[in-house]
């Protein structure tokens, strides 16, 4: 299975508005341009339009006149923008005058967007740190309900279709939180399980991992993990998810039988939660090297609406890639 080329089918079978703050960055209006011509999304694009017209001119290109070019500096909802972000953010003692100059930043008044319903996601980071990129998604769109923390997930293709989901393994947290509480890792798990229903469409068997499995192990740590997956099954009693349990045992069926008879998911779990982004992040590496994996990702998960952010050593192919999965977690929250 091709699994890009599903997710991109799947994008333009149900196109969403996504936001791009960076339009008149060279990969990401080459980028826009291929989205459009292949209907994977609807394109807004936030920048100066003489340079973007400047950049269309230099590369030839024949779908942007599709898309949306948004001045930030000068349209018609500016100060629309700015009243929202005022009243978002006065408890905080920010004033109109503040607001007025913040709404002109590309990264601001893509969220801001997103908040008004005049977009449904957005993808940024060719030319930002993350850093920048999340602050006004944190500020401005926020958690979805019900979840107080965003993390990262890594969709990992391995060339071994024994294992997960004929190949398929999501990862979780290997990219955003450090030391997540047992409440904390719980919410991971429930926000990976939305990722892997909207983008990737197979049903989650999630095992919370540990060096322990079903009690082997006496420690703090485990005891996190164990108290995590009962507080997830409390947030969603449709999750097929147990823990805590080894690697092995979620992964290799003869294993998960002996280690955790009963389990819903002994050796057949196509979703690992690692217990803190030390974990996650090793084994993400160590799966993509030593394997030879494909890591797909950091998918941002938890947020009011899908905001993901670019390497900035990306290829015009990986930010085609993002918007597309983007697109597909736009449609799946608003389906669900």
């Amino acid at each position: 299975m091709d699994l890009i080329k599903t997710i991109r089918e799947k994008a333009s079978k149900d196109c969403q508005r996504i936001v791009l703050p960076e339009g008149d960055e060279e990969r990401t209006i080459l980028a826009a341009d291929q989205i459009i011509r292949e209907k994977l999304a609807h394109i807004s694009l936030l920048g100066d339009p003489g340079s973007i017209g400047q950049l269309v001119e230099k590369y030839g290109l024949n779908n942007i006149e599709k898309a949306q070019i948004i001045d930030p500096k000068s349209h018609d909802k500016k100060e629309e923008y700015a009243r929202l972000l005022f009243e978002i953010r006065k408890s905080k003692g920010m004033t109109m005058d503040q607001a007025m100059e913040l709404v002109e930043d590309p990264l601001y008044l893509g969220t801001l967007m997103i908040k008004a319903g005049d977009a449904d996601g957005e993808v940024a980071g060719a030319r930002n740190a993350t850093g920048d990129v999340l602050r006004p998604a944190f500020q401005i769109v926020k958690t979805m309900q019900g979840i107080s923390v965003v993390s990262g997930a890594f969709i990992m293709i391995l060339k071994d279709k024994e294992f997960g989901e004929n190949g398929i393994l999501v990862f979780a947290d290997g990219a955003v939180h450090p030391d997540p509480t047992e409440n904390e890792l719980a919410e991971i798990a429930v926000a990976t399980t939305g990722t892997v229903r909207h983008i990737l469409g197979f049903e989650p068997r999630i095992a919370m991992c540990s060096f322990s499995t079903r009690g082997s192990a006496q420690h703090p740590m485990v005891d996190k993990v164990v108290n995590a997956t009962k507080k997830a099954k409390e947030m969603d009693s449709t999750l097929i998810i147990d823990g805590d349990m080894q690697v092995d045992a979620a992964l290799i069926r003869e294993i998960g039988e002996s280690k955790a008879p009963g389990s819903p998911l002994a050796g057949t779990a196509n979703v690992l939660i690692f217990p803190d982004l030390n974990s996650g992040n090793i084994a993400y590496k160590l799966v993509q090297r030593l394997a030879h994996a494909e890591a797909i990702g950091p998918v941002l998960q938890g947020m009011a609406a899908p905001i993901n952010d670019l390497s900035r050593g990306c290829s015009v192919s990986d930010i085609v890639n993002l918007v597309a999965i983007t697109a597909n977690q736009a449609a799946g929250m608003k389906n669900k």
